[in-house]
């Protein structure tokens, strides 16, 4: 546990207090005390027993987003909770079990339904595994496969803790060419729709309509409060986006609290990240260079399945230049000789992000003939992998990528251990966000991020366990 550095959670404690002074009357004030038992104290149980505690900053976050919640909901209330912005790597989603261990227990919430809201798979996965591995603390959610099943699943009584994708609140296409809004699935105001670094998907009030069809497509955002309509709404957020047409407070509400990168480096709730530049050169034309749109790093961060389109055009110039085999062999060699000098100076662990699967796999071929012995067959040995989703349709070349759920388990099991041989995993978007392996200190960056993209994938390495520095190809 790191240090307590308050009494009353409105500010830090002068440095002239001794620090034992403020964790006796910051923590063992007997009403604190007796609460931060019942709800900061969690067990984990899928590697053996792991007790995990609250931290200072996720103590009185979680008090004041119950009271923010409270008072959002009530009838006189505006619904918009607030964002509770805590930086990459402090426990954020462990946060957000103990606000909903806390808030599903609070009188003047009745019973409430807590709904948890991700923009993609893998995040609703990941914060899935994490709420089950609390079954002490809080009840079991149930996570909606598909639209009718989170339609159904809403349309309770009351209680429960339900995750779903912001992308199950589409409407089906009898509604679109109908132009029929959203069908409310509940009227309860102890609703709580609590949305997990959900960023690019929680702005889309937008109604748009197809010419050619007549259809009439309505944002998600739009969709889940017309289903919800007397929800109130709280966002959990590493990285809070502030532009012209989006922003997080104005979507969720004012700052219920705050924890910087600054303050949690001080408190080493999290690791200091240094970044080093290093450039594979092509020699190009002008005429080779591609126009990239202004949504080019949207798409970047978007699922493959999702941006077909766009990839077949500006995306795909670039990514044809960035995987020509001569580049890729540059990076292929850098990148081997840089990692073993890392080794030389400290043992752990490395990720490595490409730009797309077809980079992925042929970026694994060039490590593979510059160092034969890192490569195995079996997914129990060898000391790189490529981690990438996948199907039967894919090219031949992807398919010894592909793997099953139990199998990537596996893979991530030998990667968060430290003695395990397996060293570097090659990924394109998975494993960068909610992704937590003490072990892993270096990144290797060879695709434009920006932005809460790049902060989520430079965070996996900034774990306590090592001294993380991160490296851009």
């Amino acid at each position: 546990m790191g240090p307590w550095r308050t009494i009353d959670g409105a500010e830090l404690a002068p440095s002239a207090i001794a620090k034992l002074e403020v964790l006796l009357k910051g923590v063992f004030e007997k009403e604190r005390f007796l609460d931060y038992i019942r709800y900061f104290v969690l067990w984990e149980t899928e590697d053996g027993f792991v007790k995990k505690i609250a931290g200072y900053h996720q103590y009185h976050a979680t008090q004041k987003a119950v009271a923010a919640t409270v008072r959002a909901s009530r009838p006189s209330g505006d619904r918009r909770i607030g964002v509770v912005w805590h930086t990459q790597g402090s426990g954020k989603s462990i946060s957000m079990v103990f606000y909903t261990a806390k808030l599903i227990q609070e009188p003047a919430m009745e019973n409430p339904t807590i709904v948890v809201v991700t923009d993609r798979n893998d995040l609703d996965g990941q914060l899935f595994d994490q709420f089950c591995a609390a079954k002490d603390l809080i009840p079991l959610p149930v996570q909606a496969d598909s639209r009718e099943e989170l339609r159904e699943l809403l349309q309770t009584a009351a209680g429960g803790i339900v995750f779903t994708t912001m992308q199950k609140w589409a409407q089906t296409d009898e509604e679109k060419k109908a132009n029929r809004p959203f069908p409310v699935l509940s009227k309860r105001r102890n609703i709580v729709v609590m949305a997990d670094e959900a960023h690019r998907s929680q702005y889309g009030f937008a109604t748009k309509v197809d010419p050619k069809t007549g259809k009439v497509t309505r944002g998600f955002a739009k969709n889940l409060r017309d289903g919800l309509p007397k929800a109130s709404f709280i966002g959990f957020t590493g990285t809070p986006i502030e532009f012209e047409d989006k922003s997080t407070p104005a979507v969720f509400g004012d700052y219920v609290d705050t924890y910087t990168i600054r303050q949690a480096v001080a408190d080493n709730a999290t690791r200091p990240i240094h970044y080093e530049a290093r450039q594979a050169m092509l020699d190009l034309s002008a005429d080779n260079l591609p126009a990239v749109d202004n949504e080019f790093e949207e798409v970047t961060e978007g699922e493959e399945e999702e941006s077909k389109q766009r990839l077949k055009s500006r995306w795909a110039g670039l990514e044809a230049m960035v995987g020509t085999e001569e580049r890729i062999g540059k990076v292929a060699a850098d990148l081997v000789t840089h990692w073993e000098r890392r080794l030389e100076v400290m043992d752990g662990k490395a990720m490595v992000v490409a730009m797309s699967r077809r980079i992925a796999v042929e970026l694994y071929e060039a490590i593979r003939k510059l160092r034969p012995h890192w490569h195995d067959d079996d997914d129990a040995a060898g000391a790189i992998k490529v981690i990438m989703t996948g199907a039967a349709s894919d090219p031949e070349s992807y398919q010894p990528h592909v793997r099953s759920k139990a199998k990537l388990k596996a893979i991530e099991k030998r990667f968060k251990n430290p003695d395990d041989l397996l060293k570097m995993v090659i990924v394109r978007d998975m494993w960068l966000t909610g992704f937590d392996a003490p072990c892993a200190h270096t990144l290797y960056v060879d695709k434009p991020m920006k932005g809460h993209g790049l902060m989520q994938a430079i965070a996996r390495v900034n774990r306590v366990g090592f001294e993380p520095t991160t490296f851009g190809l």
